[in-house]
């Protein structure tokens, strides 16, 4: 009796263990690689799938999900010569699991190595100083390569991303003393640039103030003009209605012997001015003849164009 029992008990695992080898349940973005007999069968995608016990295995299990693969820091040369330690992280998916199973023996170790070559490679063709600005660009080289080498393989490669990038000390000290100048010069730049601005403003102020006191000048000589030649206008005005008026009193009765009145009044001033100017004085001969000397100088006004007329004939009564 305990015999049957056992050889039940000892059935019945069997039984589950075969159930369990026949019955597969693949979960949700995956992928096994089943053989039968050493060669390839197919492949199982998510879902419950039943196999032939002792024929069918299950060789490769794949997750095709997106996988991110730490790529070790290295150290690359750059085109200057300077050593530099560059770490990344690289994305990739399984595009078909027979490949990625039977098309490389270690995708995940190949794809790494190829990553850091190619990495090195391109780090090799730009400056220390440009490498920080070409990082993109960087990144795009080496999926295109990595990309192209993995796609007999199955295996997508997505993208590339460097994490750092890390100088020697001396360089990233030199590279500080580098902005450092770079800051100041471009301080004293501006500063330069703020003094010659103020002094073309200054400038420029000077020029519109003396502009602005010529102008000033120019209008007040014009008015200063306008107003002589108005006043000698007026002037002149005035003397040719005054000489009117003079000409047409003389022409009055009495205003031939107010005119050699006023001659000889002039000419006994004058005289007497001469004769107190200087030591030296001319006499003429006719001094005491005054009469006479009136009808010359009459004579001389009427000679120069003067408009004293010829004296009027006297009225008898």
């Amino acid at each position: 009796m305990l015999g049957l029992l056992f050889v039940a008990v000892f059935g019945f695992f069997i039984l589950l263990w075969i159930f369990f080898k026949i019955v597969v349940v693949v979960p949700q973005q995956n992928a096994y690689v089943v053989e039968k007999l050493g060669k390839f069968s197919g492949v199982l995608e998510a879902g419950m799938h039943i196999l032939i016990p002792f024929m069918d295995v299950i060789r490769y299990r794949h997750v095709l999900k997106e996988q991110a693969i730490d790529i070790p820091e290295q150290i690359c040369i750059t085109r200057d010569n300077i050593q530099v330690g560059v770490d990344g992280i690289l994305y990739l998916k399984i595009m078909d699991p027979e490949r990625a199973s039977y098309g490389i023996n270690n995708y995940v170790f190949a794809i790494t190595q190829l990553a850091q070559t190619t990495l090195r490679s391109e780090i090799g063709k730009i400056e220390l100083d440009k490498s920080f600005e070409e990082r993109t660009h960087i990144n795009t080289q080496v999926v295109s390569e990595v990309d192209k080498a993995s796609e007999p393989w199955g295996v997508k490669v997505l993208r590339y991303e460097i994490k750092n990038i890390r100088p020697p000390q001396d360089i990233i000290a030199a590279m500080e003393k580098q902005m450092r100048a770079e800051r100041e010069k471009r301080a004293i730049i501006l500063q330069s640039e703020g003094e010659r601005d103020a002094a073309v403003n200054t400038a420029d102020g000077q020029k519109q103030q003396v502009i602005k006191a010529s102008e000033a000048k120019k209008q007040q000589q014009i008015n200063e003009a306008q107003g002589q030649a108005a006043a000698i206008e007026s002037v002149a005005k005035a003397t040719a209605e005054g000489i009117r008026s003079v000409a047409a009193a003389i022409n009055e009765a009495g205003g031939y012997e107010a005119v050699q009145l006023r001659v000889a009044e002039q000419y006994i001033n004058r005289f007497g001015e001469i004769a107190k100017a200087g030591n030296t004085l001319v006499v003429p001969a006719n001094l005491s003849d005054v009469s006479s000397m009136m009808a010359l100088a009459m004579n001389v006004i009427q000679g120069k164009g003067g408009t004293v007329p010829p004296r009027p004939p006297q009225q008898r009564g």
